[in-house]
């Protein structure tokens, strides 16, 4: 069950990465974009963290003075023709979540946070769908502020996919505090990044593809720097990376930095990336890279569109993890049918729109069996762990935590759910109805179930009316709703049965 997305003639990407922060606009034309306005600022946000991952005042102000501008021009675009996604410095700030809060607020659309892997399948998405097509198999490679990512793929399909902790803000507050530029503090900022690509080499060296694409803001510097002051064709090569490495080691300061195509306001983070580029080219045994233009913000535009043209990445990665864990297709069925009559009667009084809420309570119904694959006992939980940290296409931190959720209340206690959420919260409805659609169908069989009535009240708790004389005649499932009442009871909430 994909969630209905309306069609919208023009659809925007919100790149929220910890150099800079982006806006990028599309119309919708003949099933095709065309891109138009752009914003872009240059954030830094990741310069904000400090040694205990603690991002400063400072810079959650930028982050929010920028995303009001941002807010401003979105102004009357839908929700759904708008997607937010936020990168590295969201993932490991200890206080992302009052950065988040401020975010969102200041943007007016929620933000996704995504996983390293996600944003190295939508970088390549973005870079493919801009350059022209080829069934060979591309390696791009993306120095982001706080993290680069490398993915191998073919067409437009990823392969291979690793996002390593390094990025050009990173790095060069690491190595080049003191903003001196020296050959020992790019040989030892070069050793570092080697260190980390070495991890992956045997699985990203030149062999493996055919032609190595660069793709972010780093990369296009690299090569417009190299072009205008005639060390290559605009490319990045090998023997160009030397002659700026000269260059750089020549300048010795970066506030001195005046290289052609060099803009002011990317000095600062351009040594770190420049060392992790040349590391690249050395572990990975690259000679020449192209620079893209198309990149995370791009691919976060070609996924809204696939999601308006019934091309969900979601929907395929349940697919392939029904396979992968031999879900029994039938029992979920059954389970998500009747976990969605229940959550429709009470679907009038969500918060969240009732689209949403169902698409995740059918998401949870259709995997809610996945940990039997690694044991049958405590199956709930395997499925809450696999749902939680497995790498899943197209699905945001936020969307596995939830379907997480759903997983480990399915069944059994709950006094041990530390994130179990409140009665007035979306998600204890959510719950109560796969809980209830699970304990209906233990039989896993097609039987005729009785009518059944839920009702929820905020305050005073749920109430679940059955067929008349039904319980009378099933001894077994009245023990079951008896036993569920009061797995309810243990964490404060009543369940009445009628």
């Amino acid at each position: 069950m994909s969630q209905a997305i309306p069609v919208f003639s023009e659809i925007a990407a919100v790149d929220l990465g910890s150099n800079s922060f982006r806006l990028q606009m599309a119309r919708v034309v003949d099933d095709q974009l065309v891109f138009h306005d752009s914003l872009r600022d240059m954030v830094r946000l990741g310069a904000g963290l400090g040694k205990d991952k603690t991002l400063d005042a400072e810079s959650i102000q930028r982050a929010v003075t920028c995303l009001k501008q941002f807010g401003e021009r979105l102004r009357g675009l839908d929700q759904h023709a708008v997607r937010a996604v936020a990168t590295n410095t969201f993932r490991v700030a200890k206080n992302a979540p009052e950065l988040l809060e401020a975010a969102q607020e200041a943007l007016g659309f929620p933000i996704e946070i995504i996983a390293g892997r996600e944003e190295a399948r939508m970088i390549f998405v973005g870079v493919s769908h801009g350059l022209p097509y080829t069934e060979q198999k591309r390696m791009v490679m993306d120095i982001g502020g706080g993290s680069t990512e490398f993915i191998i793929g073919e067409g437009f399909e990823p392969l291979e996919m690793e996002s390593l902790y390094m990025g050009c803000v990173s790095y060069s507050m690491r190595f080049f505090a003191d903003g001196k530029i020296t050959e020992d503090h790019l040989k030892r900022a070069q050793i570092a990044a080697r260190t980390e690509i070495q991890g992956i080499s045997s699985r990203f060296s030149n062999g493996a593809w055919h032609e190595a694409v660069g793709s972010s803001g780093t990369a296009r510097a690299l090569g417009e720097i190299l072009r205008l002051n005639g060390w290559s064709d605009g490319s990045i090569t090998r023997d160009g990376l030397q002659k700026l490495r000269t260059a750089l080691v020549k300048c010795r300061e970066i506030r001195k930095l005046q290289l052609p195509g060099l803009s002011i306001e990317r000095s600062p983070s351009f040594p770190g990336g420049f060392a992790i580029m040349s590391a690249a080219f050395d572990e990975l045994q690259i000679e020449r890279m192209t620079v893209a233009n198309g990149a995370l913000r791009e691919g976060v535009l070609y996924e809204l569109l696939g999601r308006m043209q019934h091309h969900d990445t979601r929907e395929a990665t349940i697919q392939r993890f029904k396979r992968r864990y031999h879900v029994d297709a039938q029992q979920a069925r059954r389970v998500q049918s009747l976990a969605l009559v229940l959550l429709s009667q009470v679907g009038h009084k969500l918060d969240m729109e009732m689209t949403q809420a169902g698409q995740y309570l059918a998401w949870a119904a259709r995997m809610h069996e996945i940990g039997i694959s690694i044991a049958h006992s405590g199956y709930h939980k395997h499925s809450a762990y696999i749902l939680e940290n497995a790498d899943m296409p197209g699905f945001s931190r936020k969307d596995q935590q939830m379907l997480a959720l759903l997983a480990r209340c399915q069944r059994r206690g709950m006094t041990k759910v530390l994130s179990l959420p409140p009665l007035e919260d979306d998600r204890c409805v959510m719950i109560l109805a796969l809980r209830l659609a699970v304990l209906m169908h233990r039989t896993r069989q097609d039987r005729p179930l009785p009518e059944m009535r839920l009702s929820w009240s905020r305050s005073s708790g749920f109430r679940l009316a059955l067929e008349p004389g039904w319980l009378g005649q099933n001894a077994l499932a009245e023990a079951a709703l008896q036993a569920e009442v009061n797995y309810w009871k243990d964490v404060g909430i009543a369940l009445m049965l009628e």
